[in-house]
């Protein structure tokens, strides 16, 4: 009989420091590298200050044979975690996951160059992907993660997303493909970060090509003077003149690949494009733009543009 109230007199006391809050009362993120032992994984935990009885920890894992299931990675312990709270989330392999947000209009030069600068991921950069292959996005990742593996999720969440939007689209759209849609989406993109313009955007587009009329977009010149590298530069007559399919001012119809890694917003909006009679549009000073279905009209909303901009350079605030 007494030796049956000692033993659950040690498991209950055995069961009060395994749920115990621990010693830390800040998030504390440790490291356990692959192959790690029990014993090592407990003094590392120690060390870190998120146990303070590795041995208990030890023991707990084995009897529980939950030994055998933990798993390595990075980890961030909430604060006052008991032991029992950091055995479930290293045996369940709840491991901290980065963030890397890749902006709507970037081109793979410019994603590349965020992937290989950011440090929680491994590895080298791959062979670079097609322009407009890559979906923007934030994404979530371990510590270890592959540079060539985030640029495959990227891929792969870009063919997903293009597969199902083309299946649902708008019908009687004048794209022959869905690698067309992607091409147009790039351009819409680059015109307008305003949500609700990128609609109508479209919409002014597939007027053009409906009527064989040249997209003209200054996004295309760009790219075909920078060739998908970054530049604030502002285009220029001359440039409007190089001779380029990507040059959507004398080559008519799509250029033939995308200029940039559109969104799925952009994606969207070229394949459920806003009903509209506009054939121009220009920027309205505000960051928006004013639409027109005559030239007369966009001449106007040009004229206006440039008043406005005079106003401002003439400004003077009153000292």
């Amino acid at each position: 009989m007494a030796i049956t109230v000692v033993g659950a007199s040690a498991w209950h006391w055995t069961q009060t420091w395994l749920d115990a809050p621990g010693p830390h009362n800040t998030e504390i993120i440790a490291e356990l590298p692959k192959g790690t032992s029990l014993a090592g994984i407990a003094e590392r935990l120690r060390n870190a200050g998120v146990i303070k009885r590795p041995m208990l920890f030890r023991a707990f894992a084995m009897a529980t044979d939950d030994a055998r299931r933990l798993k390595a990675g990075e980890y961030a312990f909430p604060p006052a975690a008991s032991m029992r709270m950091i055995l479930r989330q290293i045996t369940l392999g709840a491991v901290l996951q980065h963030r890397i947000t890749i902006a709507e209009g970037l081109t793979t030069s410019e994603i590349l160059a965020l992937i290989a600068a950011t440090e929680p991921l491994s590895g080298n950069l791959p062979a670079a992907p097609p322009e407009g292959s890559l979906l923007p996005e934030t994404y979530n990742f371990p510590r270890g993660e592959s540079r060539a593996a985030m640029i495959a999720r990227m891929q792969t969440a870009r063919t997903a997303l293009l597969a199902q939007a083309w299946e649902n689209r708008m019908p009687h759209l004048p794209l022959a493909t869905p690698e067309a849609a992607v091409i147009l989406a790039s351009i819409v993109e680059k015109e307008t970060s305003i949500a609700a313009e990128r609609p109508l955007v479209a919409g002014v587009f597939y007027n053009r090509l409906r009527i064989g009329m040249a997209l003209q977009s200054d996004p295309t010149v760009v790219y075909a003077r920078d060739k998908g590298m970054p530049n604030n530069k502002p285009i220029s007559r001359k440039d409007i003149a190089i001779d380029s399919p990507f040059n959507t001012y004398n080559q008519p119809g799509l250029p033939p690949a995308p200029i940039t890694n559109p969104g799925r917003a952009a994606l969207l909006a070229v394949l459920h494009p806003a009903a509209t009679d506009a054939l121009y549009f220009a920027a309205d000073g505000s960051g928006g733009h004013a639409f027109a279905a005559s030239l007369k009209e966009h001449n106007k909303n040009v004229a206006k543009l440039r008043a406005r901009e005079k106003a401002k350079r003439n400004y003077s605030p009153e000292q």
